[in-house]
């Protein structure tokens, strides 16, 4: 069949053609159901784009008729190709373009190109009994994908806060209906006090730059074919120097004081946030004067080479970026080992343990001392010899030197016990000639020489009397 009879339903004047397409747009009900993609279709240019379409319908059909035409806003739309039964007739400007394979309806665009882009009418006739038709519209897109973005930073040399301000930049070489994300540090940004945005949002300007500015940025150029992000880019932002501290390896800190021992070297160490780094000084204040003595984070004092038991130094941080500075005192205390070190080691005892300890200290002493006052060695011992009886023992006699010796015969006992009064006591004249001295005992100790005399020799001596 010839393009001539293929066009015969519609006419052959241009003008019969217009009034079918209008018809078609009408969107007549029929016992026909046409099937399009619901959505918009998003095409690549210079990839092939597939326009499935399918069609059902409860009639006995001995023709059916197949046409696409193409509309772009605002104007005529324009004829494709078409098909009746398995005959397909294109037209001769786009036959290289379009294709058409029945009795599938779906239309097959290869290449696409951004001129193409617009609305794609569809309609199938059916003739049998009668004649039904349905038409359906589907909406394409064409889109050149994104390539990597870039993104330049001004002023690239840095910026310092609460002075300037800081503007990122980001831009694509290839890609059609753009849309930028700005990121920090894994994260969308959004509009703030601080932050602002271009009406593309391609441009962020910070407005000013602080400390918490500081991150990993990045920028998402997207459409809807693709999406790609930027490398990532750190500005970079001066500050400081914030918190400044003096920490040591040893001895013992109280506030800002630190207790090290006499001899003992002690490495202290100065630090503060900043960027760039700071240069630290040390200086040493006695006598009401200040010397610098050392340059740098870290200062070693050796407590013998110092002639001073206190010792009042202080750290300098000063950015020379920034311009500002900042500084500490603190005093070292030079002394033996005392309390301090016991404070120190008992930092590693819990409240608890030294309740504990003081608690089972009190109750040791208390039943020590109720043990000794109950029972003090003087008092069992004055018990002890006033219950013996009179006949056991008698106190030895004066010596002169010139007694009987059957007299001095018997077994002697020293004893010796403290006087309860406390007061010293002078020996019993029974011993006097034993070489004691009056008042010679110190230690309020009383002493007693007690005979034993056996009970036949007693018998014995008596007789001979």
């Amino acid at each position: 069949m010839g393009q001539d009879a293929f066009m015969e339903p519609f006419s052959s004047t241009f003008c019969d053609l217009q009034c079918n397409i209008y018809f078609l747009l009408l969107g007549i009900c029929s016992a026909l159901r046409l099937t399009v993609p619901s959505h918009t279709i998003h095409g690549i240019e210079g990839q092939p784009l597939h326009l499935t379409v399918d069609y059902n319908f409860n009639t006995t059909a001995s023709e059916i008729q197949i046409i696409w035409l193409f509309e772009k806003p605002q104007s005529i739309p324009k004829y494709l190709l078409g098909s009746v039964n398995q005959s397909v007739v294109p037209d001769l400007e786009y036959k290289h373009k379009f294709t058409l394979i029945p009795p599938n309806a779906s239309l097959m665009i290869n290449p696409l190109h951004v001129t193409d882009e617009g609305n794609y009418i569809v309609k199938v006739n059916v003739h049998g009994n009668g004649t039904i038709s349905a038409n359906q519209k589907i909406q394409v897109t064409v889109d050149v994908p994104v390539t990597k973005p870039v993104v330049q930073i001004e002023p690239s040399s840095g910026v310092v806060e609460y002075v300037g301000n800081m503007t990122l930049t980001c831009t694509v070489r290839k890609g059609t209906r753009v849309g930028y994300q700005w990121m920090k540090n894994g994260k969308p940004m959004h509009a703030s006090s601080s932050y602002t945005f271009s009406s593309n949002h391609d441009t962020l300007l910070i407005v000013p730059v602080m400390k918490e500015d500081i991150g990993n940025y990045s920028c998402l150029a997207t459409n809807p074919v693709s999406t790609m992000e930027s490398e990532i880019i750190a500005p970079t932002i001066f500050y400081g120097p914030y918190g400044l501290t003096v920490n040591s390896d040893k001895g013992l800190k109280v506030g800002e004081v630190f207790t090290v021992d006499i001899g003992e070297a002690i490495l202290f160490d100065c630090s503060a946030d900043s960027n760039p780094p700071n240069t630290y000084s040390w200086i040493r204040r006695a006598d009401n004067t200040t010397d610098v003595i050392k340059y740098g984070p870290h200062l070693e004092v050796v407590s013998e080479k110092v002639a001073q038991t206190t010792v009042d130094y202080m750290c300098c941080a000063y950015n020379n970026v920034t311009g500002k500075r900042d500084e500490t005192h603190f005093t070292v205390i030079i002394t033996s080992v005392g309390l301090e070190k016991l404070a120190q080691k008992g930092k590693s005892l819990s409240p608890l343990a030294v309740i504990t300890g003081i608690s089972l200290f009190l109750i040791l002493s208390m039943s020590l001392l109720f043990l000794w006052k109950r029972y003090q060695p003087h008092k069992v011992l004055q018990r002890k010899l006033q219950s013996r009886p009179g006949a056991d023992y008698r106190k030895a006699q004066t010596f002169s030197g010139h007694e009987n010796a059957m007299d001095d015969f018997g077994i002697y006992e020293f004893i010796a016990f403290p006087d309860p009064t406390g007061v010293p006591t002078v020996p019993s004249p029974s011993v006097s000639g034993s070489g004691f001295v009056q008042g010679q005992d110190l230690h309020s100790t009383v002493y007693e020489i007690i005979q034993h005399i056996p009970e036949q020799q007693q018998e014995d001596h008596q007789e001979g009397t």
